[in-house]
C-alpha cells in the first residue's frame, strides 16, 4: 500500500477517535451518574465512601475524579475546538496508524472489563471503603485469576486513552491516575486482611494482585 494512504487513513483515524472519545466519556459519565442514582435509591446505607476527609481513600478519590471531569471536558471541547490540540503537547510520531487504532480498541475493552466486574459483584459492589462491609470475600469469576480485576480494567482503558490521544495531557492523566488506583488498591487490601484475616491471607497467596 503507498506511503500516501497510510497518512490518509491515520488523518481520518485521528478524526474519528476525536469524536469517539467525545462520546465515549460522555456515555461513562452518564453510565455512572445513573448507576450511581439507581444503586443509592436500592441500598439505604450508600455505595460511594471516600472515606474521612484528606484520607488517603478521600484524595485518591478526588484526584480520581478530577481527572476523569478533566479529561471528559477536554475530550468534548476537541470535537468543536480541534485547536485545542496545540496546547495538549501530542507526541506527533504517535498520533496516527497504528497506534491510535489499538488504544481505541484497548480503551473500550478496559470499559467493558470493568462493566463486567461491575455488574458481576451485584449487590457487594462500592465506590470506596465501606466501613460496615463487605459481608463476604469476592474470590469467584475473575477474581479468580486477579485480585483487582476492576482496577484492571480501569487502568487498561487509561493507557488505551493514551495511546488513543498520545500527548503530555494523557500521559499525566495515565501516570497520576495509576498513582491513585495502586494507592487504593494497597488502602483496601488492608481493609480487607483486618475484616477477613485468615481467609483474605490465603487468597492473595493465591491469586496476584494484578494478574
Amino acid at each position: 500500500m503507498p506511503y500516501e494512504t497510510f497518512v490518509d487513513d491515520s488523518a481520518s483515524l485521528v478524526e474519528f477517535t476525536r469524536v469517539y472519545l467525545a462520546i465515549f466519556y460522555t456515555f461513562v459519565a452518564g453510565f455512572y451518574t445513573f448507576r450511581i442514582i439507581y444503586k443509592n435509591r436500592n441500598t439505604p446505607s450508600g455505595v460511594i465512601y471516600p472515606g474521612d476527609k484528606f484520607c488517603t481513600s478521600w484524595w485518591n478519590h478526588m484526584v480520581f475524579k478530577f481527572f476523569r471531569a478533566a479529561i471528559w471536558f477536554v475530550c468534548v471541547i476537541r470535537v468543536f475546538v480541534p485547536e485545542l490540540d496545540s496546547y495538549l503537547g501530542l507526541f506527533p510520531i504517535l498520533n496516527g496508524w497504528p497506534g491510535v487504532l489499538f488504544g481505541d480498541v484497548l480503551l473500550t475493552a478496559g470499559f467493558i472489563l470493568t462493566m463486567f466486574v461491575h455488574f458481576h459483584m451485584a449487590a457487594l459492589w462500592r465506590s470506596g471503603i465501606d466501613p460496615k462491609g463487605p459481608h463476604e470475600l469476592k474470590t469467584s469469576g475473575l477474581y479468580e485469576y486477579s485480585r483487582n480485576p476492576m482496577y484492571l480494567g480501569v487502568v487498561a482503558a487509561q493507557v488505551g486513552f493514551f495511546l488513543a490521544l498520545p500527548s503530555i495531557f494523557s500521559l499525566t492523566c495515565l501516570v497520576i491516575g495509576f498513582t491513585a488506583i495502586y494507592r487504593q488498591t494497597l488502602v483496601e487490601e488492608a481493609h480487607l486482611a483486618h475484616r477477613f484475616s485468615t481467609q483474605y491471607k490465603e487468597y492473595k497467596q493465591l491469586v496476584p494482585r494484578w494478574l
